[in-house]
């Protein structure tokens, strides 16, 4: 598969170097070592062991490609890689190798140590993407624009609140990610430390603080809420990063104009059309998120796995776990830049509100009206109104000024005011300012 054409592309660069084949090897490495050091810590293997092991291991050669074709055989990468390495030690420490594991305690494990940093890098992206858009939110706390339900005009906001939803999006997902814990796995053959007895657990939870990982309440070789919760969590962020990027993309349409993607050389270029400008980040954007909802169904329907061991459903969840932590972190990268850099046009935001010669205020307009000529004859006459301005190309308040039930009705100043946008925006500072505080809170 062309992955650098059809995958990558959409990830994080630097996500993708520090999660391949060397780096699953290494995180495969680290877990049988550790294992082997806290097992020499309570005398089940001899003392100097571990050291011995890790001093020929580290300078050792691993064979990549070799492991690549010994999954075939055995249904999971971790069984080759035992095999070729203890095939590198010394003949009289060779049998401390992978001592009381299995593989699925060497894959979940090697697994949650790659997700790690990767967790650590998403914190960093969310937290700078909650400044850009803080930043965003008081600048324009009074741009009044266009809100838009069911793709049409409806009454007017600012574009700080539209940024304060869009932050408070991103940021609830963060907190989320960040309650989300990286357990060890370590339970055995059939997850009770099978001739160990009651040293497997004391080993599970040295281990965990060796690794740097979660301690777990028991094994969870079936018990896969823990990658529910991950996988979850990074839906979570990727619907919130989508949110972004579909609202700018419509935001940046010709005739909309209201904002458009940072701009850099040959970025946004057309193959056929010079003249085009495209939002190429929230296409990225967009796509990874797909992808992550993907391979969330997938992640999901492997939840319920068999007994004391999964029989494709395991084996379902590697694919799909690690390249949604690279398609998030990707898709953040993404918009960090978007937020960091987005071009707002204010000017062209009060050109859409009037759009419509100011219909789009005929709602507090009724209610102005209301009193004097009734609810039902005041909606009808603001609906009238609102039409012959937009066939006629008037401004609003003029027609209904003219209006034979609202001329002399109503003062011309408080006509005025009803239908100014910039005098009808309810709580949009009040929520800037109330997100802004929760936003600060963490």
């Amino acid at each position: 598969m062309p992955s650098a054409f059809l995958k990558h592309p959409f990830m994080s660069q630097r996500a993708v170097a520090e999660s391949d084949d060397d780096a699953m090897v290494g995180a495969m490495l680290a877990f049988e070592l550790a294992l082997a050091e806290v097992q020499e810590a309570s005398g089940a293997v001899p003392a100097g062991v571990s050291q011995q092991m890790r001093e020929q291991l580290e300078r050792a050669n691993v064979n990549v490609a070799e492991i690549s074709e010994g999954i075939a055989s055995g249904g999971n990468v971790a069984i080759p890689f035992v095999k070729q390495s203890r095939a590198l030690l010394a003949d009289e420490i060779k049998r401390y190798w992978h001592q009381g594991a299995t593989s699925q305690d060497v894959v979940d494990s090697a697994l949650m140590l790659l997700l790690k940093p990767r967790l650590a890098a998403l914190d960093e992206l969310l937290l700078r993407c909650r400044s850009a858009a803080v930043a965003l939110m008081g600048t324009h706390i009074d741009t009044p624009m266009v809100g838009r339900t069911l793709m049409q005009q409806a009454l007017p906001i600012t574009f700080g609140v539209k940024v304060a939803h869009w932050a408070i999006g991103l940021e609830q997902t963060r907190r989320r990610l960040s309650a989300v814990e990286l357990p060890v796995q370590f339970g055995g053959a059939v997850g009770v430390h099978s001739g160990w007895d009651n040293l497997g657990l004391e080993w599970m939870d040295a281990l965990a603080e060796r690794l740097g990982l979660a301690v777990p309440v028991l094994p969870w070789h079936t018990d896969r809420y823990p990658i529910h919760a991950l996988g979850t969590a990074f839906d979570a962020v990727a619907g919130a990063a989508e949110k972004i990027a579909l609202d700018v993309s419509l935001l940046t349409q010709t005739e909309v104009g209201e904002v458009a993607e940072p701009s850099a050389p040959g970025l946004g270029e057309s193959s056929s059309m010079p003249h085009k400008r495209n939002p190429v980040r929230s296409a990225l954007i967009r796509g990874a998120a797909r992808q992550v909802h993907g391979h969330t169904s997938v992640l999901i329907n492997a939840a319920a796995q068999p007994l004391e061991r999964g029989l494709g459903e395991w084996h379902a969840e590697w694919a799909p776990l690690m390249e949604s932590a690279l398609l998030v972190e990707g898709a953040l990268e993404q918009v960090a830049v978007l937020l960091e850099g987005l071009e707002v046009y204010p000017e062209k935001m009060q050109r859409n509100l009037a759009a419509t010669g100011g219909g789009i205020m005929a709602e507090p307009v009724a209610r102005l009206l209301a009193p004097t000529l009734g609810v039902e004859r005041a909606k009808a006459v603001s609906a009238e109104a609102a039409e012959v301005s937009r066939q006629e190309a008037r401004p609003y308040s003029d027609v209904l000024a003219n209006h034979p039930d609202v001329k002399g009705v109503v003062g011309p100043d408080a006509l005025r005011n009803a239908c100014d946008p910039a005098l009808y925006l309810g709580s949009s500072a009040a929520q800037v300012t109330r997100a802004k505080k929760w936003l600060a809170a963490q």
